[in-house]
């Protein structure tokens, strides 16, 4: 797998100071997640986080005062915030959520598939709704952010919408937000993340608005 691995080469002397791809800030994010609810639960089996275990190989992070995740956590949220300009209260509302939702390892894996399918159909939903949108040059990306935070707002706030697709998406986005308990703000600045490193990808990968 290369998720991670992309992130090494970020540095390699080659003249290219691009952050890592759509892929590797997803894979990051998750190794956050992950790694909180490690440390909240007492984990000691990396095979139940996945994505640490993978992390933890990468980077050689070793283990802080013999808990699994405290470290990889640290690591992964100065690298977050470093390198995508995540803010302080992203990591706030993942802290939150997970200590709501996560309180014994059988809740990790629903807790997982959960937040999996709320990234998935908010991201395809966004997708659809901002479209050409998403073509606006990076010099702009006020205007991009206040068009996210914008469209994001209808998702959280809108009832009813015409294409019956679109209508049953969105219901779903909002079921998974108050049962994960994120707010409109987390949820613009995830999307935001999403689309600027879509539109930094070469164009060969495919239209951003996929």
């Amino acid at each position: 797998m290369s998720l991670l691995s992309k992130l090494l080469k970020k540095d390699t002397g080659d003249g290219n100071s691009n952050v890592g791809n759509v892929e590797d800030f997803v894979s990051l994010t998750r190794v956050y997640f992950q790694s909180v609810i490690a440390v909240n639960l007492g984990i000691t089996n990396i095979n139940f986080i996945p994505d640490v275990a993978q992390f933890k190989r990468m980077f050689k992070v070793q283990t802080q005062n013999g808990k699994l995740g405290l470290a990889e956590k640290s690591r992964a949220r100065k690298m977050l915030m470093q390198d995508y300009g995540l803010s302080e209260n992203f990591f706030k509302e993942i802290d939150a959520s997970v200590k709501k939702s996560c309180k014994t390892p059988n809740d990790i894996q629903a807790y997982l598939f959960m937040y999996q399918g709320f990234s998935n159909d908010l991201m395809m939903l966004m997708g659809n709704l901002m479209q050409w949108k998403f073509r606006i040059p990076l010099l702009f990306k006020k205007i991009l952010k206040g068009m996210t935070e914008k469209t994001v707002h209808e998702v959280c706030t809108k009832k009813v919408w015409k294409a019956d697709d679109v209508h049953k998406t969105a219901t779903a986005v909002r079921q998974y937000k108050e049962r994960l308990g994120y707010s409109e703000q987390w949820m613009t600045e995830y999307v935001y993340n999403i689309v600027l490193l879509a539109k930094k990808e070469p164009k060969q990968k495919g239209d951003i608005a996929k």
